[in-house]
């Protein structure tokens, strides 16, 4: 029961820091593409509030590509995800406890009251299916009448690890691309079918570009 507790501890104290030095590493080693990057910028630039949206499986390198002021990121409750949100932490985001389903009430609730700040999302988290979005974001964007901007990230040489999320992990020194797609704006007055037509959407677009991604160094 002691071991089990002490490596909870660890893990809770030494998997912030690895996160977070892990992905400092790897952007100082490795060179970045970004497809599409005025996509982002022009709600940046506005000063316009939006949701990012991206896979559970390709987070890992997502905190460097953010260059807007306020960033709050919607992270599991569970042990995994407090790891992943005080690493977040010390990139200067705001960690919201909670999931992409509306189960996650409190989280839920805490991002529609999150004004001025971009939110980020993984809308496949926090433990699947992999690669299907559930209807929470679509839902925020109906609710904060939010863009939501789909994003993902591939590299050149990378590791595919056995996991819900196929997580990917990119190789020091090989090349990272960054690509964003098309916002996707929900009717603040769509019935349910129109929110399942772009949750569908969501998840088709965030499919192709990750598909695209995963090909982009192919010689």
């Amino acid at each position: 029961m002691f071991l089990k507790s002490l490596k909870k501890k660890l893990v809770s104290w030494l998997g912030p820091w690895s996160a977070y030095w892990a992905i400092n590493i790897l952007s100082w080693t490795m060179r970045f593409e970004e497809i599409h990057p005025e996509i982002p910028r022009q709600f940046w630039e506005k000063g316009i509030p939006a949701i990012g949206a991206f896979w559970h499986g390709r987070l890992l390198m997502m905190p460097i590509v953010y260059k807007g002021k306020k960033l709050s990121f919607l992270v599991s409750p569970h042990r995994d995800g407090q790891v992943v949100g005080k690493a977040l932490k010390r990139f200067g985001f705001h960690a919201i406890l909670g999931s992409t389903t509306r189960k996650g009430f409190s989280g839920f609730k805490q991002m529609v009251k999150a004004h001025g700040t971009d939110i980020a999302i993984v809308p496949d988290g926090p433990r699947g299916p992999r690669h299907q979005a559930q209807i929470g974001v679509i839902e925020l964007a109906k609710l904060t009448g939010r863009a939501v901007v789909p994003i993902t990230f591939s590299a050149s040489k990378r590791k595919i690890f056995n996991t819900w999320d196929q997580f990917l992990l990119p190789y020091p020194f090989s090349k990272g691309v960054f690509i964003c797609g098309e916002p996707i704006y929900v009717d603040q007055n769509g019935d349910r079918a129109h929110l399942e037509e772009k949750r569908i959407l969501l998840e088709n677009r965030l499919n192709e570009l990750t598909e695209r991604a995963d090909h982009y160094f192919d010689k």
